[in-house]
C-alpha cells in the first residue's frame, strides 16, 4: 500500500472531529479568540441551536486582511513564539486548530477591522475553499459567521440533537467563560430571543474588587442563592493560589452540573478536582446529592499542562497530591467556620409552603386547631405563650439526653430574655415530639431534634477517631487479594496513610498484597472487595477516599442509632443544651446526609405571612 500526504482540506476535517464535536464547540473556541483578543463585549447569536448559523462577534483588536489568511491556516497564531515553552500558556487559545477546522466543515465568513485602520475587510471559505479577502462594512472588532455546521460532513449531522439541547449546550459554555472573566460583557441571542446579557462588572468599580465583581458574576450565572448561600474560598500553598466560591451543604442539587472549576482562567473539567470536591463534602452530603462550587486555581509556570487534549478542556498536573490537597483543605476550613450556619433556601421553601388554614371554629369548641393539654382540655389562661408553656413542660421520670451538658446550660440560662440573644434562641416548645422551637430575638428557630443531635454525636465520634486513632481488627488469616501489578503498586505506596486508617497491607508476590489488619469499625467486611475498590479509587482520583467514606459510613449509622429519636419528649432544659451545643459546634446546621437541622424563619416574613406587612 502506497503512502500519501493528505490534502490540507480532508487534514482540516480530520482536525475538526476532535475540536469541533458540536456547536457549542465551535462557540467555546471562537469566544475564547474574542476573550484572546482584549475584547470588553462579546455577543453571540445562534439560528437551530447553531446548525444553520452561528454569530459571534467582538470589539477586540482586529485583524489585518494578511492576519486573516494566515489565521485559517493550520498551525498558524498570534498567541505562541516558535520557541516560546508549551507550559507557560498564558491565553485560552495557543494550537492554532480551531479557525480551519471550523472552516472545513462549514460556510465560514470572517470579517474584522482593527481598531486603530479605517476600514474592514472580510474572508469567505466554504468547506475548506478559501477566497481573497474582500473589503467590508465593520466596526472595529471581529465577527465571525459560521453557516450551515457540518455540511461539508453531513454524517455528524446525524450526532446533533434537537435545536433546544445544543442552544442549551452552547449557553452552558459561555456562561463558563463567562464565569471567569466578570470584566468582559457577553450576551447569547437564539432565534431572536435573547437567552441572557450579563454586563461587564470592573473590579475597580466594586467594593472589594475583584472577589466582589467575580461573585456578582457568579450570582448572574449560578442565581442569587448561590450568592447568599455559598462561602468564600481563598488558600495557597506552594504557588498554587485557591479563590472562589463554594455553596454550604444544604444548598445542593441532584447531579453535579453546577460544580465550575477553572484553572489560570480556563474551564476545565478534571477528574482530580471533580474527586477533590467530592472529597471535600464527603462529611457533609449523601452520595447522590451534590454541592455548587466554583473554584478558580491559579498555577505557577510549568506546574500544569494544558496540552492535552485538541479541546483544551483538560489539564495535567505535575504534582497532583498538592492541589487535591488544596482544595480539600480549603473548602473544609470554610465550612468549618460557617459554624452551624444553614442556607437561607431552606427558610424560603418552608415560608413558600406555608398556606391558610381556613377559618376557625366560632366559639368555645375546641376543634382541630387547638391542642389537647395535659390537664384535661382547658386552655391555660395567661395568653399563648403561658398555654405552650404548660403544654410543653417537661414530664416527671424523662430520661436525659445523652452527651449534652446540661449543667452549663442551666447556669446560661438566667432567663428566657438572655437565651433569646444567642443564635438559635431559647427553647419555647417541642412539636410533635420531634421538633423543638425557639425564639430568637427577631424570629423563630424550629430544629429536628434527632437531624441535629446525630450531627452532634458524628463530629464527636470524628474527633474521638482524630485523637485516639483507628483501632484496628487482626485478622486470623491474613486475606490474599490479587490485583494487578499497576494496581498492587498504587495500594503499596500508600500503605502508610492506609494504615492509619487502620488498613494494614504488605507486599505478596507479583501483583498481590496481603492484609493483615483491617479497621475495627468496618466489623465483617468483604476484604477483598475494600482492596479492590481502593485500588480502583487511586486509579481514578488518585487518594483513598473510599476507605475514609466506610469508615464516615459506620460513624454515621452509630451517629444515628446512638441519637435522640424523634418522639421522644425532652425537657427544655435538654433543648436549650442542644441548641447551645449545636451553636458550638461546626457543620451543625446540616445532618451527615446534607439535610438541614433546623429552618430559621424571620419575624419580618412570618408578618408578611398574615398581611401585617
Amino acid at each position: 500500500m502506497t503512502i500519501i500526504r493528505l490534502p490540507p482540506t480532508l487534514v482540516n476535517r480530520i482536525a475538526a472531529g476532535e475540536v469541533v464535536e458540536r456547536p457549542a464547540s465551535a462557540v467555546k473556541e471562537l469566544v475564547e479568540n474574542a476573550i484572546d483578543a482584549g475584547a470588553s463585549r462579546i455577543a453571540v447569536s445562534l439560528v437551530e441551536g447553531g446548525r444553520s448559523l452561528i454569530a459571534v462577534s467582538d470589539d477586540g483588536v482586529g485583524m489585518t486582511p494578511q492576519d486573516m489568511v494566515l489565521a485559517v491556516e493550520r498551525h498558524c497564531t498570534s498567541k505562541l513564539a516558535g520557541d516560546e515553552d508549551l507550559l507557560d500558556i498564558r491565553t485560552l487559545g495557543f494550537r492554532g486548530e480551531a479557525l480551519p477546522s471550523i472552516a472545513s466543515v462549514s460556510r465560514f465568513t470572517l470579517t474584522s477591522r482593527p481598531r486603530a485602520a479605517d476600514s474592514a475587510w472580510a474572508l469567505r471559505i466554504e468547506g475548506g475553499s478559501k477566497a481573497r479577502p474582500q473589503p467590508a462594512s465593520h466596526p472595529p472588532g471581529t465577527r465571525v459567521e459560521v453557516r450551515d455546521l457540518f455540511y461539508a460532513v453531513p454524517a455528524r449531522l446525524k450526532f446533533l440533537k434537537e435545536p433546544r439541547t445544543e442552544a442549551a449546550q452552547v449557553a452552558d459554555a459561555i456562561k463558563r467563560l463567562a464565569m471567569a472573566h466578570p470584566e468582559i460583557a457577553f450576551s447569547l441571542e437564539d432565534e431572536d430571543r435573547t437567552v441572557f446579557s450579563y454586563a461587564a462588572i470592573a473590579p475597580s468599580l466594586v467594593e472589594d474588587g475583584e472577589d466582589a465583581a467575580r461573585l456578582e458574576r457568579l450570582a448572574a450565572v449560578m442565581g442569587r442563592d448561590f450568592a447568599q448561600n455559598s462561602l468564600p474560598i481563598r488558600a495557597e500553598r506552594e504557588g498554587f493560589r485557591l479563590t472562589g466560591h463554594v455553596g454550604l451543604p444544604t444548598f445542593n442539587r441532584g447531579t453535579a452540573q453546577h460544580q465550575y472549576l477553572f484553572v489560570n482562567g480556563r474551564p476545565v473539567r478534571d477528574k482530580l478536582l471533580v474527586g477533590a470536591v467530592r472529597g471535600a463534602y464527603q462529611d457533609f452530603l449523601a452520595r447522590d446529592r451534590h454541592p455548587l462550587v466554583a473554584l478558580f486555581l491559579e498555577a505557577p509556570r510549568g506546574m500544569v499542562d494544558v496540552n492535552v487534549h485538541p479541546a483544551k478542556t483538560e489539564v495535567r498536573f505535575r504534582d497532583a497530591g498538592i492541589v487535591r490537597g488544596l482544595i480539600v483543605g480549603a473548602i473544609r476550613q470554610a465550612l468549618a467556620a460557617a459554624g452551624h450556619r444553614a442556607s437561607t433556601t431552606v427558610a424560603q421553601a418552608a415560608l413558600g409552603a406555608a398556606r391558610p388554614v381556613g377559618s376557625l371554629p366560632m366559639g368555645g369548641g375546641r376543634g382541630a386547631a387547638w391542642p389537647s393539654y395535659p390537664s384535661g382540655g382547658a386552655r391555660p389562661a395567661g395568653g399563648l405563650a403561658e398555654a405552650a408553656a404548660a403544654f410543653f413542660a417537661p414530664q416527671a421520670g424523662s430520661e436525659t439526653l445523652a452527651g449534652v451538658d446540661q449543667v452549663s446550660a442551666r447556669a446560661e440560662a438566667a432567663s428566657v430574655e438572655d437565651l433569646r440573644r444567642y443564635p438559635l434562641g431559647a427553647a419555647r416548645a417541642q412539636v410533635h415530639e420531634t421538633y423543638i422551637v425557639s425564639q430568637t430575638e427577631d424570629g423563630v428557630v424550629i430544629v429536628d431534634q434527632h437531624a441535629a443531635h446525630e450531627r452532634l454525636v458524628y463530629e464527636r465520634m470524628k474527633t474521638a477517631l482524630a485523637e485516639q486513632g483507628v483501632k484496628r481488627q487482626v485478622l486470623l488469616i491474613p486475606e490474599i487479594v490479587e490485583l494487578g501489578e499497576d494496581a498492587a503498586r498504587r495500594l503499596l505506596a500508600r500503605a502508610g496513610q492506609l494504615a492509619e486508617l487502620g488498613l494494614a497491607i504488605e507486599p505478596f508476590g507479583p501483583g498481590t498484597v496481603a492484609v493483615r489488619e483491617t479497621p475495627a469499625l468496618l466489623g465483617d467486611t468483604d476484604v477483598a472487595g475494600l482492596v479492590r475498590d481502593l485500588a480502583d479509587e487511586l486509579a481514578e482520583f488518585g487518594d483513598h477516599l473510599s476507605l475514609k467514606e466506610r469508615l464516615e459510613d459506620v460513624c454515621g449509622t452509630l451517629a444515628c442509632h446512638g441519637s435522640v429519636r424523634a418522639g421522644r419528649r425532652l425537657s427544655v432544659d435538654e433543648m436549650n443544651a442542644l441548641l447551645r451545643q449545636m451553636e458550638a459546634t461546626p457543620h451543625s446546621g446540616q445532618c451527615n446526609h446534607g439535610r438541614p437541622t433546623y429552618v430559621e424563619l424571620k419575624l419580618a416574613d412570618i408578618e408578611r405571612l398574615f398581611g401585617r406587612r
